[in-house]
């Protein structure tokens, strides 16, 4: 049997501490396969790395009980605390959140970065960040390496929908480090406010924030950014746009009429911008009861395809009305990471993406 590093990643995660397995930890550094060895650095931060030296061992012999591997080195290193994925215990030192953007050109932490998509919607409430959280999980479990970040200035979710209150790092003040959840990287302005605080910024501000964590953000090697936008066709969309020329934008709506007209309105817009549409998203496409399986559809029925028929954009999924999604939100597990139909669909959504 030939080994791969898919297959070694599979089974490495199934190798868990109390903050989750060392795979989605983002743990498990320079893996190698040559013939029938594999070798990697277990890197872990410094305030637990006397505690795992069983980890260290327990992934030798995982590794060395897998068909196709007769030697399995594992060599453990500890990173400063500063830079440890389990977040700081207060907002980064020194950083000034906002202010009016800047005429600069460092874009340094965003070279690496291959592909930026935008995830949109003409108005609010129609599971925008639900459809960008587990997109990015979905096309993490493909084997990408995703970033998510939240450009929802006034509003943002993803915190909480991926399951965390805890701050990144910053040693200098200026670059950020971002949280590593279910193996995407993740940021948020929520992630470095106080909770519950109001953001109370104008336009410039946005703008401002925007370019922080697009540019301050030591993102490294991403095969696609997703950026979760704010509802509407404002600032931040604008920002996006004109100053770090996406790769291309999804729309996200629900199939009534009054959803439609939003979308529209979000696509003129990024026609105007040049940003190519790269599909659409139905959300609560319809309700299926699960006593009897009849399926009503609550919203309307293919409004969705008539418009992107109309305007010639593909369908990327339907997404369902369902109780686990948004549980799923709230309990801060997506659910792309279960096994199960609702699952299914993201992946699919994910693959048609790819």
């Amino acid at each position: 049997m030939t080994v791969s590093k898919d297959l070694i990643l599979k089974e490495l995660s199934k190798i868990t501490i109390p903050q989750g397995n060392i795979v989605e930890l983002d743990y498990v550094r320079a893996l190698s396969i040559q013939g029938n060895k594999v070798s990697f650095v277990l890197e872990v931060p410094n305030e637990i790395g006397a505690s795992l030296e069983p980890v260290r061992q327990a992934a030798v012999e995982l590794l060395e009980k897998m068909d196709g591997v007769d030697k399995a080195s594992v060599v453990m290193t500890a990173q400063k605390s500063s830079d440890s994925q389990l977040g700081s215990k207060g907002p980064p030192p020194d950083l000034k959140l906002g202010g009016h953007p800047k005429a600069q050109d460092n874009l340094s932490n965003l070279t690496q970065v291959k592909k930026i998509i935008a995830v949109a919607s003409g108005k609010g409430g129609v599971g925008k960040s639900t459809v960008s959280v587990n997109l990015a999980v979905a096309m993490s479990q493909m084997g990408y390496k995703v970033g998510l970040l939240d450009a929802d200035i006034h509003g943002p979710s993803l915190p909480m929908m991926m399951g965390t209150s805890k701050k990144p790092y910053s040693p200098d003040g200026k670059t950020i480090i971002p949280l590593t959840l279910h193996g995407v990287k993740v940021m948020s302005i929520g992630l470095l406010l106080p909770k519950d605080e109001a953001v109370i910024w104008r336009g410039p501000m946005l703008m401002g924030a925007l370019q922080q964590m697009l540019q301050q953000v030591k993102w490294d090697e991403l095969d696609v950014l997703i950026v979760d936008l704010p509802p509407g066709t404002g600032d931040v969309q604008l920002t996006l746009c004109q100053r770090f020329n996406p790769y291309g934008a999804i729309i996200v709506c629900t199939p009534q009429d009054l959803a439609l007209l939003d979308a529209r309105r979000a696509i003129g817009m990024f026609n105007k911008l040049n940003t190519p549409i790269l599909g659409m998203v139905e959300n609560m496409s319809h309700y299926c009861c699960p006593k009897c399986n009849h399926k009503e559809y609550l919203f309307g029925r293919k409004g969705m395809l008539k418009e992107a028929k109309k305007i010639g954009v593909p369908i990327l999924g339907e997404i369902p009305l369902e109780l686990t999604i948004r549980e799923s939100g709230d309990k801060g597990s997506p659910v792309a990471l279960a096994k199960s139909e609702t699952a299914k669909i993201f992946k699919i959504i994910a693959g048609r993406l790819v």
